[in-house]
């Protein structure tokens, strides 16, 4: 008789589970990248909001920070208002708008008025630790910083501190933009004369003169130095 034919197990060769081990880990591969993916893409979208939405808030807050600065120059120097307001009073309502544009967006301009405020209604310890601060924040504004400490300098005059004014008006000559340099020194040597001092300020006076012929102060600084009559 015939031997039974025996059926074969046909077994899986090993490159044939190599094969598939790998494109399952393909698979797996692919699903991780998809949710990599989807979430770096939920970042970006997320962030992409957040930007959007810093800069439409920034938008909103600058326009009206302007609006609001614009309402108390118009109250400070009493301008188009509907109804009288005079002396401190007028002052005091400046003071808030320009704290309001201030707490809206922060900018030297409104920090300058408000020691102005403080300053024209007597609260110079307060003025001087605004422009103080307006110089702290914004060190490099070329526009206000020495504005700042010529308003100091007239500050610390109020109070009676001769040689606080001084500092102040040699901390205006020494930066670094020229804006009232000249100025810087005509007062140093009013101070000073004041003070009598008066070789100390024929100094100033003379420093003046000499280093800016073309000044708008240089004639009554030479008035003053004794180098010219009035």
């Amino acid at each position: 008789m015939p031997k039974p034919i025996k059926k074969k197990v046909v077994k899986k060769a090993g490159s044939e589970i190599e094969v598939g081990g790998v494109i399952s880990k393909l698979k797996e591969s692919a699903a991780k990248k998809k949710r990599v993916m989807v979430a770096a893409a939920g970042a970006v979208l997320i962030f992409a909001g957040a930007v959007s939405g810093f800069f439409i808030y920034n938008g909103i807050m600058k326009n009206k920070a302007q609006k609001l600065e614009y309402e108390a120059y118009k109250m400070y120097y009493g301008l188009y208002l509907t109804q009288s307001v005079a002396g401190e009073e007028q002052y005091k309502k400046a003071l808030e708008l320009f704290k309001q544009a201030y707490d809206a967006k922060k900018s030297p301009v409104s920090l300058f008025y408000i020691a102005n405020c403080y300053y024209e209604t007597g609260r110079y310890e307060e003025a001087l630790n605004t422009l103080g601060e307006l110089n702290r924040k914004f060190p490099d504004d070329e526009r206000f910083v020495p504005l700042s400490y010529y308003k100091m300098a007239m500050v610390s005059l109020k109070r009676g501190e001769n040689e606080e004014a001084l500092k102040a008006l040699d901390i205006l000559y020494r930066y670094k933009t020229g804006t009232y340099k000249d100025l810087s020194l005509l007062e140093s040597g009013r101070i000073l004369e004041a003070m009598g001092k008066a070789d100390d300020a024929k100094r100033k006076y003379e420093e003046l003169t000499k280093n800016f012929p073309q000044s708008p102060f240089a004639e009554e600084a030479q008035i003053r130095a004794g180098e010219k009559k009035s």
